[in-house]
């Protein structure tokens, strides 16, 4: 079956892949590498614009009998940012079986759906006795659009020979999608990690829906294919159809809002490639203008407004789950301060989010803190003074007061203000987006129901194991099911610009509210 459990344990993934590779591959007749990536061009339909082709590889799949496109409804569409979110966006989506010439329209208005752009289909293909299911063959289709206008909605759909959505009893298949503005505005962003597929799951996004954000950050741990969270694919657990119901669940909003993943130790899966990212590769086209996008594909940054955000690669510094720590060599956190000196030297840039997996600060009983995450990367917040750090792994939410030098600056209560500037940095556990809920040492203490305790009981994952501590900077702990609601609010140079943070139920109550202010560039 796949990688014994006594022996993923001591494997790196790189192993495990090999491992996985040489004992599959003859009885599969499989040869190369996992994902297929069809020469296809998916450019602009504007003018200026330049198309962009794929670069071929070879399959792993056997050769797939294709369906009356007809019969062959596309679902899982999803959206993400390009390198610049003013001018370029993709556009994913999902069919069941192989389809010919897949393709997108994409216009002004839903009646004038006359540009239409060849997209890209990259196969993913699982053999019986990697994971639960039986062979398994994944068809996801993807078209990059450049050249597009700043803050302005456009209307799109996706097809394939026998179906092609400008038809009028196929209107109803329409999508939209609006690109960051040219200039400094107000806008909202959503952000949680640890989703899954569950009713929770399904209700923490029809409340994001609403919400109307600009994006949403995903902070890793986003389908749970592989259950295991240790980087192995277990031949008990993974099941690679998971996926399938995730982006069903997801597409009520991803097809109209960028949603931005970073990856978590659940999205490692060792079949797919050395560092366990070929999976989410087929699935996901997102920013390429990370560090190394050959082992850290989920490392990039984007800039919506005056905000910069950056995704980074927690499983590189993992102390706790070593399946790829150190596979960057360092390289991430190199590329992560350049990124920061970059945006803090910017001119139109005040604020700097990050956000990715493991926690920096966390008392939950489960996973608590991150050591590795503490030991690269809190210094480089601390010295370029990042404003947001929001991560997931912890199946809860929690909030910290405002931290520097790893004891707390200033008490944050709910409704109070941080400056960074001067202060230090305010991180937020938002982990409970649906996957079943852990737990904490203290009393819960959140909004309305305030229940302060002058320390809790808490440890830190390090190179030598679980090291116990005593904590004081837990400000806001809340135990059910909720996601992170992000308010920027631009100001005149000199003028102090704010993010508005909230912390929102899946019942709709906020549970949390803080403000972080800094002075307008």
């Amino acid at each position: 079956m796949g990688v014994p459990e006594q022996l993923a344990d001591r494997m790196s993934m790189a192993e495990q892949h090999e491992y996985l590779r040489s004992r599959f591959s003859r009885r599969t007749m499989i040869r190369g590498g996992a994902v297929t990536l069809g020469a296809v061009v998916g450019g602009a339909f504007v003018p200026g614009a330049t198309a962009q082709a794929a670069v071929p590889t070879r399959s792993t799949a056997p050769a797939a009998q294709k369906v009356d496109g007809r019969l062959v409804a596309p679902f899982g569409r999803h959206l993400a940012y390009g390198n610049d979110p003013r001018t370029e966006m993709t556009v994913s989506w999902q069919v069941p079986v192989a389809v010919d010439k897949p393709f997108i329209r994409v216009g002004a208005h839903p009646w004038d759906l006359s540009h239409r752009i060849s997209a890209e289909v990259r196969t993913l293909y699982t053999p019986a006795g990697v994971g639960a299911s039986a062979d398994h063959t994944q068809y996801y289709v993807h078209a990059k659009l450049a050249g597009l206008k700043p803050g302005r909605t456009y209307y799109y759909g996706v097809g394939h020979a026998g179906f092609d959505p400008a038809e009028p009893h196929l209107l109803g298949t329409l999508g939209t999608f609006t690109t960051a503005p040219a200039h400094k505005a107000p806008f909202t962003f959503t952000a949680f990690g640890d989703q899954g597929v569950s009713y929770h799951g399904l209700a923490n996004d029809a409340l994001i829906l609403g919400q109307n954000p600009a994006f949403h950050l995903h902070a890793g741990d986003i389908a749970y294919a592989d259950p295991s969270g240790a980087g192995r694919t277990a031949d008990t657990g993974f099941d690679a159809r998971t996926w399938d119901q995730f982006l069903a669940q997801t597409e009520s909003v991803a097809k109209s809002v960028p949603w931005m993943v970073s990856y978590g130790n659940h999205d490692m899966e060792a079949w797919y490639s050395p560092n366990g990212y070929g999976g989410e590769e087929a699935r996901f086209t997102l920013p390429d203008n990370g560090p190394d996008k050959k082992h850290l594909p989920g490392v990039y940054s984007f800039v919506h407004g005056n905000t910069a955000i950056i995704s980074l690669d927690p499983n590189d510094v993992s102390f706790e789950i070593p399946a790829n720590l150190g596979i960057s060599g360092g390289t991430q956190t190199t590329w992560f301060e350049g990124q920061l000196k970059k945006y803090r030297a910017a001119k139109d840039i005040d604020f700097v989010v990050v956000f990715f997996h493991h926690c920096a600060y966390c008392t939950s009983t489960a996973h608590a803190s991150e050591g590795g995450v503490r030991q690269e990367w809190v210094p480089l917040f601390e010295k370029y003074q990042v404003d947001l750090v929001i991560n997931g792994h912890n199946h809860q939410y929690e909030r910290t007061d405002v931290i520097k030098g790893n004891t707390v600056t200033k008490k944050l209560p709910i409704g109070g203000t941080a400056y960074p500037e001067t202060e230090g940095v305010v991180y937020v556990t938002a982990g409970a987006a649906g996957r079943s809920l852990y737990a904490f040492t203290a009393p819960d203490s959140y909004e309305g129901h305030e229940h302060e305790v002058d320390s809790v009981a808490s440890f830190v994952n390090t190179k030598d194991g679980k090291v116990n501590e005593t904590v004081t900077w837990s400000r806001v702990r809340y135990l059910n099911y909720s996601f992170l609601r992000v308010d920027v609010t631009p100001a005149p140079r000199g003028h102090y610009t704010t993010l508005t943070v909230q912390g929102i139920a899946e019942t709709g109550d906020r549970i949390d509210h803080f403000t972080v202010a800094r002075r307008a560039k």
